[in-house]
């Protein structure tokens, strides 16, 4: 049973399925009944050709678009399109106007052209007041949309920018701009502000294009767009050929997007760049099988090129416009119901076509492929589009890359604007003999480019193997590299050559030409407003070269270095004024004071150990870290005495430590350590090369200190400059000289020689570049080789080789560790010994004054003479092996205390009765 019931259910939902099934079969049957019989049988569209295009591809494009469609029904399967043209005279508008209501009172619902600015205008101006779709495919410079108005040719905003961004990948920095006419004219002028591209622009007809192009070669502009009128062309490629304005130098940029069509046989194999825009498709296949059928057809209105068949631009979009117009049409009737109606307008009347539109708002949604690529509309503009982007090779013009408003430039060849195969191309290289980077060889015998070695020429000669060029190096007939002279209004030096070389290809009396320069030349401004440089390919800036100084002499009493003489001083007073501090402090205070008898406990005599003699001893004996065999007892004396402990402590300890560096370290004497040192004084002169940026840099700076340096070297022109680097590094040894040269320069010789060296840092931060005149093709692939070498490293062993591995490389080491750790000797420490003699001839001073006042004193007591008594005395202190004691002399008691003295008669013989004290007196 539950198989039966299983199968039953089974039954009934197939019978279900298949009954919906039906229905949905039966709704799609009746869509597209409707579908199918809701558009008109038969739809009118209007054209207008001017005279010149009638039987023109133009026309034969529209014609075939309308047949196509008709013919596949894919997009209108039961509608017929019937075409109704016009052709009117160019610039008549008034008949134009005529012809235009004659197709509106016979029913069409759309029109297309006229490609006339003029005549355009008008047709808009009708479309629009009677709500009839307006189809274009011509430039419009107008920036606000129209009504009724679906144009196919890309936005002219748009092109503006792939214009701008292809020259900015090509780094164009000053172009010229030849138009024709005044609708024609890209307005790339506004975007100059964002490319920071000089602007040249003329307008041109067939009759002046020598003219402009003269005043354009004149200014040596280079980069050229030229936005004229195809069938104009070939009159501007015979003015090109006849100004001989067609070799690597130049590039131009076509505005037509129908190049390949020209004859370009003359420009092949001159190296002469030519880039263009291309819009239509010819890759796609859709272009492949519209070709196909055309050709089979025996008036289709096709170009050919080589033989080949190709649709020009115009055509093109005109194909594409007739299937944009029936794209709006099968959308407008598989969105909507059918309520399409065909109604015949008049030019007298106000009433205007109801569905029209709806049919533009459809023909402006619509989205379909063509020979011009994908489809688009916004407000009836043509916003997405490709445009493939052409260049001129030796086989032929070839496609290198595209466009794309979303997606800028993209070039998948770059080697064809970089291209490193130029084929039999010798380049000018001007140069100047300077060490290392160019050197003359010593042997005569030799010629051409092998006379010369050095730095710049390595570094030529990798370049022109990676670039692809051959090259004929000269030097500079001034040899000046090139600075600019206010007084006559030029440039010399290599500069000058650089610039002249237009003049030189003209005036048969300089016919040497110069297209590079490779040299130690800096890069500047006032160098950069007249030629042009690569990257740099060396960094540096300016320093300041000098004499080694000489070593500090050694004094005898280096020993007082490590303390400044002030400091000095300021010891010797604090040693002043603390021992009389000392000595007042212990006056003053009572526990100072003390009984210099014990054993006499009632006696009033008092003692202080602290005279002006023992306070000035006192501190001596700490200061040097002695003891003096004194003792402050009293709480102020200890203070005094606490503090001048820890004074000596940081004294000693300062001083202890800064004479290790004084006594070891050999030290120089040198006048100048910067260039505001150099600046503030006039005993030691300085000066730069002459005609280099190095005199430019101070001639312009406006900086107080280079601005005064600069009018001490102005006002003794004839002394401080020199004519080579040779002359001012010997200059510099020669002494009481500073040469202000570029830091590498100055590397290279004080690697060299070890009596030179560099004083102070770098002045400025500037780069050597390779110099070429305004707008030379070579710059940017020299720049892009220049980075390449850079990156592998090659310059740096390039470098290395010139200037630390030539053999002849002074090496400081040695003398480096040497001065590290000197001993001392005599001349550093003797200053001690010094000291210590002199404090014993002191002494024996102090010991005879001491001596002989000791006698005169025993000779006032006893009736004796001066000499005697010195005589005596000085028996007595000779005598070695006698008795440690001697008999005083017996001094006089005060007559106050003579009845209470004890007398000791000293003819007793007592051993400790040579000394006698009256403990009263």
């Amino acid at each position: 049973k539950t198989r039966l019931k299983r199968d039953t259910l089974l039954n009934e939902n197939t019978y279900d399925r298949s009954i919906l099934c039906k229905v949905c079969f039966s709704y799609i049957l009746l869509s597209k009944f409707v579908f199918a019989y809701s558009l008109p049988p038969v739809i009118r569209i209007g054209a207008v050709f001017t005279e010149d295009e009638r039987e023109s591809s133009i026309e034969s494009a529209f014609k075939y678009a309308i047949y196509k469609i008709n013919k596949e029904k894919s997009l209108l399967p039961n509608t017929q399109l019937v075409y109704d043209i016009e052709y009117v005279p160019r610039d008549d508008s008034f008949r134009t106007t005529k012809k235009v209501c004659r197709q509106l009172e016979g029913g069409v619902q759309a029109i297309f052209g006229p490609t006339d600015p003029l005549l355009a205008g008008h047709v808009q101006s009708i479309c629009e007041a009677y709500d009839i779709p307006h189809i274009e495919f011509r430039i419009d410079l107008e920036y606000d949309s129209k009504e009724f108005s679906v144009n196919l040719y890309p936005s002219h905003t748009l092109l503006t920018l792939a214009y701008r961004d292809l020259m900015f990948y090509l780094n164009w920095t000053k172009v010229a701009i030849i138009y024709e006419e005044d609708y024609g004219l890209f307005n790339l002028m506004h975007s100059t502000a964002e490319t920071k591209a000089e602007m040249y622009i003329r307008q041109a007809s067939p009759e002046s294009y020598r003219q402009v192009l003269r005043a354009i070669r004149q200014k040596e502009i280079y980069k050229i767009i030229v936005d004229t009128n195809p069938s104009h062309i070939n009159k501007l490629f015979r003015s090109i050929l006849q100004l001989q304005m067609n070799d690597h130098r130049y590039h131009y940029m076509f505005t037509t997007f129908d190049l390949e069509t020209f004859d370009l046989e003359d420009f092949r194999y001159n190296s002469v760049n030519i880039t263009a825009f291309r819009l239509v498709d010819v890759g796609s296949k859709r272009y492949i099988e519209v070709i196909d059928q055309m050709q089979r057809l025996q008036h289709n209105g096709l170009n050919s090129i080589n033989g080949d068949a190709y649709f020009q631009a115009e055509s093109a979009l005109m194909f594409d416009s007739v299937y944009a117009f029936a794209s709006g049409l099968h959308l407008l009737y598989s969105d909507s119901s059918p309520t399409f109606a065909i109604k015949n307008l008049s030019c007298t009347s106000d009433q205007v076509w109801n569905d029209g539109l709806s049919l533009y708002n459809y023909i402006n949604s619509a989205t379909t492929d063509g020979l011009t690529g994908n489809i688009q509309f916004v407000e009836g503009r043509r916003t997405k589009f490709k445009l493939d982007i052409l260049k001129l090779k030796q086989e032929k013009i070839q496609k290198v890359g595209y466009w794309e408003p979303d997606g800028g430039v993209n070039i998948s060849d770059p080697t064809a604007f970089y291209d490193s195969n130029i084929a039999n191309i010798t380049l000018i290289v001007m140069t100047r003999e300077e060490r290392p980077y160019v050197m003359v060889k010593e042997d005569k015998n030799l010629t051409g480019n092998l006379r010369f070695e050095g730095f710049c020429i390595d570094l030529l000669k990798a370049i022109a193997q990676q670039v692809g060029f051959q090259y004929n190096i000269e030097l500079v007939p001034d040899n000046m590299y090139g600075v600019y002279i206010p007084e006559t209004n030029s440039w010399n030096g290599i500069v000058q050559e650089l610039m002249e070389r237009f003049i030189n290809i003209y005036n048969k009396l300089k016919p040497q030409r110069a297209d590079l320069a490779v040299a130690s030349m800096t890069i500047n401004y006032a160098r950069e407003s007249v030629i042009d440089f690569t990257k740099p390919f060396m960094n540096l800036g300016i320093g300041i070269l000098f004499k080694v100084p000489t070593s500090q002499p050694t004094r005898l009493f280096s020993f007082m270095n490590p303390l400044a003489i002030e400091i000095w001083l300021y010891v010797l007073a604090a040693y002043i004024l603390v021992s009389f501090a000392l000595f007042v402090m212990a006056r003053f205070s009572p526990y100072e004071w003390k009984n210099p008898h014990p054993c006499y406990k009632e006696t009033d005599i008092v003692e202080n150990q602290f005279s002006i003699s023992n306070s000035f001893w006192f501190i001596t004996g700490t200061f040097l870290r002695q003891g003096s065999g004194l003792n402050p007892k009293a709480t102020s004396t200890r203070i005094v005495g606490g503090c001048w402990f820890f004074f000596c402590l940081i004294i000693i300890s300062s001083y202890t430590a800064n004479l290790a560096a004084f006594l070891t370290v050999e030290r120089m004497i040198s006048p100048i350590e910067s260039a505001s040192d150099l600046a503030e004084q006039t005993e030691i002169s300085y000066g730069t090369l002459e005609g280099g940026s190095t005199m430019t840099f101070f001639r312009d700076s406006k900086i107080g200190i280079y601005q005064k340096m600069w009018r001490y070297m102005e006002n003794r022109k004839a002394t401080v400059f020199v004519k080579t680097y040779e002359d001012g590094i010997k200059r510099v040894m020669d002494g009481n000289y500073a040469f202000l040269m570029e830091s590498t320069m100055l590397d290279y010789a004080v690697q060299r020689d070890c009596n030179l060296t560099q004083i102070g840092g770098l002045l400025d931060s500037k780069g050597y570049g390779i110099a070429t005149p305004k707008g030379s093709p070579w710059r940017d692939k020299i720049s892009l080789a220049i980075l390449e070498l850079q990156e592998k490293g090659i310059i740096q062993i390039l470098y290395d080789k010139w200037w630390k591995n030539t053999g002849d490389v002074c090496n400081r080491d040695d003398k480096s560790k040497e001065s590290k750790a000197n001993a001392l000797g005599v001349e550093n420490i003797g200053g001690v010994f010094v000291v210590l003699l002199c404090g014993l001839a002191l002494a024996v001073v102090v010991a005879i004054f001491e001596f002989c006042w000791n006698s005169k004193k025993n000779l006032n007591t006893e009736n004796q003479s001066l000499c005697s008594e010195m005589a005596e005395e000085l028996r007595f202190a000779m005598h070695c092996h006698g008795s440690k004691t001697k008999h005083r002399p017996r001094k006089q008691s005060c007559k106050k205390c003579a009845s209470g003295h004890t007398y000791v008669p000293s003819n007793i013989s007592t051993p400790n009765a040579g000394v006698h004290y009256n403990y009263f007196s």
